[in-house]
């Protein structure tokens, strides 16, 4: 009897333990355009679920807890550095020179995604075009082209209002590695905080031009116009066969194993609940 009570106490002991070291909130910080996703499906997780353990019978009885914060791919991807969250949102591809800071890098790709250059619907630019070279945009973004007219003299002689993402965010490292190569943006430019603000520079403003996600697009297309890039259309099709070339994945990264209640997290990003949050955002979801 001594010894099954020992075993008892062990046992309890041991449940104790857990219960105590069982983390129930999850945290996630970075890119923008990835934030509004991550937080509708985590509000959908915690709906439908509650406490950890409607989750999973073996979790404890603890409400679910999950933050989101937005900051930009590079702050998603120092924050899970510094081990100050648990997950990076990034929304570009995470160079070697970062994934060497991590000792048991992970990453979850949740979707692709564009950068469509986007002009507002009233611009007379596209009374005559639909398509922009890669030279031409080169040549706007650089400030060679300051006016419409110096692009095509039937244009109205107003200044090109270039609206960017800031010049550190995963938005714009695309953007300079797939358009501008050695070239350097020129200096007065709009810098957006956000994808939504980007895109409303440019509705507030027919002469602006800019790069606005697919996914933001989309949510806005009554408002802009994507043109064709060297005469490919930014659709789905292309962006998923690479012949679109100003994409980028959006993904999730970690330092080190999932815990089980992280794993039921991301298992519940890739459901069918989860990617139609990731559609209905615009964006692409990976099969």
């Amino acid at each position: 009897m001594k010894k099954i009570k020992l075993i008892l106490l062990s046992f309890l002991a041991c449940g104790s333990l857990v219960a105590s070291d069982f983390k129930s909130d999850i945290t996630f910080n970075g890119s923008s355009s990835l934030a509004p996703v991550i937080s509708k499906i985590s509000s959908d997780f915690i709906s439908e679920y509650q406490t950890w353990d409607k989750v999973n019978s073996n979790f404890t009885n603890t409400k679910i807890n999950i933050y989101v914060s937005s900051g930009g791919s590079g702050t998603g991807i120092k924050s899970v550095v510094d081990k100050v969250s648990d997950f990076g949102m990034v929304a570009r591809e995470v160079k070697d020179s970062e994934k060497a800071k991590m000792s048991k890098y992970q990453e979850f790709i949740l979707a692709q995604d564009a950068l469509t250059i986007s002009l507002n619907k009233d611009n007379p630019y596209l009374n005559y075009y639909k398509d922009i070279s890669t030279q031409t945009l080169q040549k706007i973004f650089s400030g060679e082209y300051k006016y419409w007219s110096d692009i095509d003299k039937r244009l109205d002689n107003k200044e090109i209002v270039v609206v960017v993402r800031d010049l550190g965010g995963g938005a714009h490292e695309v953007f300079q590695k797939s358009v501008m190569k050695d070239l350097e943006v020129k200096e007065d430019v709009i810098i957006a905080p956000s994808m939504g603000a980007l895109v409303k520079k440019i509705t507030e403003n027919k002469y602006a031009i800019g790069y606005a996600s697919f996914g933001v697009y989309n949510q806005n297309k009554d408002k802009l116009e994507a043109l064709n890039v060297d005469g490919i259309e930014p659709s789905v099709e292309n962006i998923l066969n690479n012949s679109y070339f100003i994409k980028r994945p959006l993904l999730v990264i970690k330092d080190g194993d999932l815990s089980e209640q992280e794993k039921a997290f991301i298992d519940y990003i890739y459901s069918k609940k989860g990617k139609k949050s990731i559609s209905d955002n615009g964006y692409i979801p990976v099969k």
